[in-house]
C-alpha cells in the first residue's frame, strides 16, 4: 500500500500526535474525515494525525496513512477489537512511530478541548478513560487511551502465548490489557463518557428527554449500541425484543452540530491556507 507522509515535517516542532485504526468495511473514510476535523478543531499547535488502514481511499491528504498490522489469532476473533493488540508490535511494524500517541476510536465524538489529554500525567506511559460499564474494577475504555510507543510489548508477546486461556478470562483486549499492565492510570472521571451511561436519561425519562452532554465531558464514546448515526437519528438498535422496550431514546441532534461545526471550521481554515 502507498503511504502517505504529508505532515512529517511537523513533528520537528514536536506535534500532538493522534492515532486511530480503520479495517474492513464497517467504517468508510467519512469517519476518519470527521474524526480528522474534530480533533484538529480541538487541539492546539501542531497535529500529526495517523491513520492504521487497509484502505486509504476517500481519507482526506492531511491524514498520514500507513497499513493496518494484523497479529497471529484466529478468526472469528482477528478484525474485532483484538486487532488493536497489533499497537504493541516492534516500531518496524508500525511505521517506526514514536514517542506518545493519543489513540481514538473512529466513532468516539469530540466535544471539549483535547490538550488536558496531552497533559495529564505527562510521564506515564499509559492513560486511560474509565470503562463505565464496569465501574470500580479497575477496567480502563480504549475507546480513548495515551500510550507510549515501544513499551509495552511485552502484553502481545503474553497473549500470543496463551491467545485461547486469556479469551476464556477477557472477552475483549481492553479487559486483558487492565488486568496484564504493569501500571495504568485513568484520566479524570468528567472527561471521556460512554453515549449510553452518561448522555442518554434514565427510563422512562429517555422517552421525552433529549441525551445530554454531561459537564466537563470532552470525548464521548459509543462502544457497541447504538453507534453516532443512530444516535443522531434516536435509534437504538436492539435485536432482543425485552431489551428494544427501554433501549429508547430521542435523537442527540448535537451529534451533528459538533461534526459539522468541525468540518466548517476545518475548510474555513484550509481556504484561508490557499488563499495565503
Amino acid at each position: 500500500m502507498e503511504q502517505n507522509h504529508r505532515g512529517l515535517e511537523a513533528s520537528v516542532s514536536h506535534p500532538r500526535q493522534v492515532l486511530c485504526m480503520k479495517w474492513g468495511t464497517l467504517y468508510g473514510p467519512e469517519y476518519v474525515n470527521r474524526l480528522y476535523a474534530s480533533v484538529r478543531r480541538q487541539v492546539s499547535g501542531p497535529l500529526r494525525f495517523v491513520c492504521l488502514t487497509d484502505d486509504a481511499n476517500g481519507i482526506r491528504e492531511e491524514v498520514e496513512t500507513h497499513p493496518c498490522p494484523e497479529i497471529a489469532i484466529p478468526e472469528p476473533w482477528r478484525n474485532t477489537t483484538w486487532r488493536k493488540m497489533a499497537l504493541y508490535l516492534e516500531p518496524s511494524a508500525l511505521a517506526n512511530l514514536e514517542g506518545d500517541w493519543l489513540f481514538l476510536d473512529l466513532d468516539v465524538v469530540i466535544t471539549g478541548r483535547l490538550d488536558p489529554l496531552f497533559e495529564y500525567a505527562p510521564d506515564h506511559p499509559f492513560v486511560v478513560m474509565q470503562n463505565w460499564t464496569q465501574r470500580g474494577k479497575g477496567i480502563g475504555n480504549t475507546s480513548v487511551f495515551r500510550f507510549r510507543m515501544n513499551t509495552h510489548g511485552y502484553l502481545l508477546e503474553r497473549l500470543l502465548e496463551d491467545f485461547p486461556g486469556y479469551l476464556e478470562r477477557d472477552r475483549n483486549e481492553q479487559t486483558y490489557i487492565s488486568r496484564e499492565i504493569n501500571s495504568l492510570q485513568f484520566w479524570p472521571d468528567a472527561w471521556c463518557v460512554l453515549f449510553k451511561v452518561h448522555c442518554v436519561p434514565a427510563w422512562p425519562l429517555r422517552l421525552w428527554r433529549t441525551p445530554a452532554i454531561p459537564e466537563g465531558a470532552r470525548v464521548v464514546a459509543f462502544p457497541g449500541s447504538p453507534n453516532p448515526p443512530d444516535a443522531l437519528q434516536g435509534k437504538w438498535p436492539e435485536k432482543r425484543w425485552r431489551k428494544r422496550l427501554y433501549k429508547k431514546i430521542q435523537p442527540a441532534s448535537w451529534i451533528e452540530t459538533y461534526w459539522t461545526r468541525s468540518e466548517e471550521l476545518l475548510a474555513k481554515e484550509t481556504g484561508e491556507k490557499a488563499e495565503a
